[in-house]
Formats: structure tokens, sequence, C-alpha cells
């Protein structure tokens, strides 16, 4: 009976993830030409224009027709797939005819009449310095709305203009779009500083050039920048540093593994009667009471659930980058894996809690499963809804429309618990016991004062330090990547500086836990948990120095992010 429960709900599972997996890449909308990127002279070539936004605040986007530009008669948006959503892309048609090998000059986009509401919009986002994205052939092409005249003048003399013709530079190879760029034409502007109703004409030139640049490598312009020598120095100097660091640790461990747990197994094995003859200090004194089981044991075997089930989505996004997954601009492809791998996952976040759960004699496993599946998703629900709110209220592109909402709680709950479950049934029946060494003693031994470096959060700063120092040279291009307008594609030397970053956490957590059991203290489970995960802090702490320091961002899209992947991290560490 049991087991033919667990055969329908793993089919049902397999059933609803073939079904989500369908829902979450989606389908273009696109032309069938498009799918190839192969085109004849005149043929129609995709261009969608995305979203607008100011350049120093990279996280706060809006649709692009939410200024008043020119739109075409009917305005058709580009059925998307869920991480595209995700990423906060919007694409509809754009009113420019880019049709392949086909030459423009002043072609009239359109005229209109800019009200006063629609002439302060675009001086407001003159002033903030908004620009544009749009791609073309699935080509990413940027550029500014306008620019502010400043020189020789005052504040309130300021002169804000508008750019009124574009000129797209389009390269191509045989039959495929290799590069394109678009340039602005000083001399022709649109006087936007006075409150008045102005006439507006809007034009775009097109002019298309041969190049022998292959279709394949048309991509790598994007990565370039990342993998400059410069660049390149900064991020061997770091990983140096974190060897030096590793090595350092290593010698130190080494030495007290050496010279002093070898003599003291040494003297325990040797004669039982002569041992008890000798008086035990140290960790040796608390050996009755150092695998006594835990306080809030259901909560640390949630937590290590957790944990183990973002280090194997970690892990996993590691093999998709390192295999060329996420090239630069490859739209949503990482929400769409984060999303997919998390739901896939699931289950060894239950199996990992439960199996603890149950080999330190808990006994409502159903209670820790659930508490399991709530510990991470339940305060990432939370600030999505805040955030979410917030971007709705301002009409960001970041808000999330209702269908993707209900197609990540289908995944949530037909993919998510389901696995989850089964994990948790899984770990049940593993039949797993916890077998310590040594015998536990009756009653707890009262532990001795401690001095305040060993205390919970001196101990948590040491922790924390030594493994962020390892990898806060790498934080910085992540951030201006994430945050800003940087490219970063150096997968490879991320993923040695995450190999580091585990191994000296792992050093310093042992070394900090036998330093504890020397001085006598036996609660040492929660203590290496939190040590564990300290660095989460420290890069938190790192993420309001570039937020106030580093960056021109302004508004809580960013910390209620990163609070979000901080959470993450602090599970992902311990």
């Amino acid at each position: 009976m049991g087991s033919g429960m667990t055969r329908s709900v793993a089919d049902l599972t397999a059933a609803a993830t073939a079904l989500l997996l369908l829902l979450c890449f989606g389908v273009d909308g696109v032309v069938s030409d498009a799918f190839d990127h192969r085109y004849k002279t005149g043929d129609h070539v995709p261009l969608y224009v995305n979203k607008v936004g100011p350049f120093h605040n990279p996280s706060e986007t809006y649709r692009y027709f939410d200024l008043p530009f020119c739109t075409p008669e009917h305005v058709t948006e580009k059925r998307e797939a869920l991480g595209e959503v995700l990423n906060g892309d919007r694409l509809v048609d754009a009113p420019y005819k880019l049709d392949f090998r086909i030459d423009h000059e002043s072609e009239v986009l359109c005229k209109k009449r800019l009200t006063r509401e629609e002439v302060s919009k675009f001086r407001s986002a003159v002033t903030k310095d908004y620009y544009f994205q749009m791609y073309y052939d699935d080509l990413p092409l940027w550029g500014f709305i306008g620019k502010v005249d400043k020189e020789g003048k005052d504040l309130g003399e300021y002169k804000y203009y508008l750019y009124k013709r574009f000129h797209f530079d389009v390269l191509y190879n045989n039959d495929r779009v290799i590069e394109i760029v678009v340039h602005t034409d000083p001399n022709m502007l649109l006087d936007v500083t006075g409150d008045r109703d102005v006439e507006a004409e809007f034009l775009y030139s097109v002019k298309w050039k041969e190049t022998a640049t292959p279709f394949e490598k048309r991509m790598e312009k994007y990565s370039q920048t990342s993998s400059l020598p410069h660049h390149l120095e900064i991020h061997w100097f770091s990983i140096i540093n974190s060897c030096v660091t590793v090595l350092l640790l290593t010698g130190f461990l080494a030495t007290i593994l050496m010279r002093v747990l070898k003599n003291d197994f040494v003297k325990y094995t040797h004669d039982e009667e002569s041992a008890e003859d000798q008086e035990e200090s140290g960790w040796k004194y608390i050996h009755g009471d150092v695998f006594r089981f835990p306080k809030n044991k259901s909560l640390l075997a949630a937590c290590l659930g957790s944990g183990t089930q973002l280090f194997t989505l970690t892990v996993f996004i590691f093999i998709l980058a390192l295999v060329g997954v996420f090239y630069p601009y490859n739209r949503g492809a990482l929400f769409t894996a984060l999303v997919i791998i998390y739901a896939l996952t699931s289950g060894i976040a239950g199996y990992a809690a439960t199996s603890f759960y149950c080999q330190l004699e808990g006994t409502n496993w159903v209670r820790n499963l659930l508490l399991t599946g709530c510990l991470f998703c339940g305060p990432l629900f939370l600030t999505f809804c805040f955030l979410n709110t917030v971007a709705i209220v301002y009409s960001a592109t970041a808000a999330l429309p209702f269908g993707t909402i209900v197609v990540i709680v289908l995944i949530w709950t037909l993919v998510t618990s389901p696995l989850l479950v089964l994990g948790g049934i899984a770990g049940k029946n593993s039949k797993a016991e916890f077998q310590a060494p040594c015998r536990t003693a009756k009653y707890p031994r009262e532990i001795p004062p401690l001095p305040w470096y060993r205390q919970t959060i001196p101990q948590m700063i040491m922790a924390g330090f030594l493994p962020f120092s390892a990898i806060y040279i790498e934080l910085y291009y992540i951030f201006a990547s994430v945050w800003g307008h940087r490219i970063y594609t150096i997968y490879s030397i991320l993923f040695i500086v995450f190999i580091i970053l585990l191994i000296v956490t792992a050093f310093i957590t042992v070394a900090l836990t036998y330093f504890q059991l020397a001085a006598e203290d036996h609660e040492w489970w929660w203590r290496s948990f939190l040590c564990g995960g300290s660095t989460g802090l420290f890069v938190y702490g790192y993420c309001l120095y570039y937020y106030h320091a580093r960056s021109d961002m302004s508004g809580s899209w960013f910390n209620g992010h990163e609070i979000m992947k901080r959470k993450g991290k602090f599970h992902n560490k311990t």
C-alpha cells in the first residue's frame, strides 16, 4: 500500500515536472526565420524594445513605452519565458523597421505634438540619465534618450535635450546579423527644458556593412571586457591571496592535529586504568557531554536540510555556467535555471533534514519537514511580496504579472512540495543511527565562565572574517555585474574562489570548534553552524558598503534582494 502510494506520488511529480519545465522555458512568439538567425535581403528581422531606466540605478527599470515615444499602431508583446519575466524583461515590437540589408537615410519614425505632461516626463528622464535597451535578432543594444547641457551654467540654467534621430550601424556576414550599434545625432536635439507643448519629428537611419566575423563569435565582444589583462591580474591576485590563507590555515590545523590530538588519542587508548588515574583537562574533561543532542534540534535539522539543497543548487549552477549555458545576455537563463533546479532538489532538503532529525531521536518528523519547506521559502515569499508591491506601485518592470506568480505557485505546489515529502519519507526510512564514539553522561556538565572573546558573537566575527577576506575582491566584480552594467563571464575563476571559500570556512570552523571544546564548552552544535554561516553576514555588510560607497543606486530594491540572497548564502555556507 505504502509503496503503491509512493509510486503514484512519484509519477504525478514526474508529470508535473515535465509540464512545468515547458511552462518555465516557454515558447517564443517569433517568426521561424528568427530561430536559425538566417535571413534574405529584405526579410523582417525582429527588433524589440525592452525597458528604460536611470543609468546609475540599474535595478530601477520601466517599460519602454511608459515614456511617450513613438508607438506603433498595434503594440505586440513578445511571449517570454519564466526567466525573462523574473529578470524584468518586457519585450514589445519596436516601431523601427530594420529589414535585412536595407539601408535607410533619415527615415521619419513619427511626427507628434508633445503635451506639457509628456515634455515633463522626458525632462525628468533626461535629468536621471535614462537609457533604453533593445534587442535586434537577440543582440542587445543601448543608448541614452537625451542629454543635459551643464557647461558654464548654474543649476537653474541647465538645458535639457531629447535626441530626435538615431542611427543604426548593422554588420552582417552572408545571411546572418553579426553586430549592431546605435548612435545618436548630437545636431538633432529637441529642447524639453520648458513646460510647454512642442512639435517633434523623430527620425532614424540604418547602414548595413559586411564583416568577416563568424556568427559563432558574435557574442564574444560582450564578454571581452571581463577578460582584459588588467582585470585578469586582479582576479589572479585574489586567488593567490585566498590560496595563501588556505595554506596558513592548513598548517595551523595540521599543527594542532599532529602535536596535540595525536598524543591525546595515544593516552586514551594506551591503558584505561592508567588514564583514570590522570587528571583530565580541556576537551577530554567533557567527553561525556560532547555528543549530547543540541537544543532546538528540529530547527537545526531544517537548517541543515535547506543548506544541503542550496549547496546542491550552487553546484549545478556552476556546472551549467562552466559548460557555457549562461553566455552574456542569454535572457533569463540564470533565473530559469534557479527556479527549476531549486524545485527539483527539494527532495534533497527533505531527505537531509529528516534523516538528521531522526538520528537525533526526533519524533515529530512531519513538523520538521514542514519547517524545512518553509525555512527558506517563507522569508523569501514575504520579502518578495514587499518588493513586488513596491514595484507595482511604481509600475516597474520588476513587478511580476499575475500569470507568472501562478506558475511559481504551481511549481512550488506540484513539484517542490511532493519532492520534499518524498525526500522526507526516504530520510525517515533510511534507518540511519547516530553512533557516538563514547557514552553520553546522564546529566550535562556545567560550563565554566568563558572570557568575552569565546562567546558566540566574537567567535562568529572571527569565523566570518577569514573566508570573507578570501573572496571580497571577487565580490566587487560580481556586484558590479548584478547591480551595474559590467559583464561577468569568468566562471572558472569564480568556481576556484568558491572552492577556496568552502575550504577556508571548513578549516576555520573546525579550529574554532576545537578551541571551544578545549575551553570545556560542550554546546558546540549551534556554535559551529553559526560560525560556518557568519560569512554571509560579512557579505551583506559589504553589500551595504557597495551600495553607499561604490554605486549611485537608491531605493529599497537593492537591500530587499540582498537580504534574500544573503539568507540563501548563510544556509549554503553552513
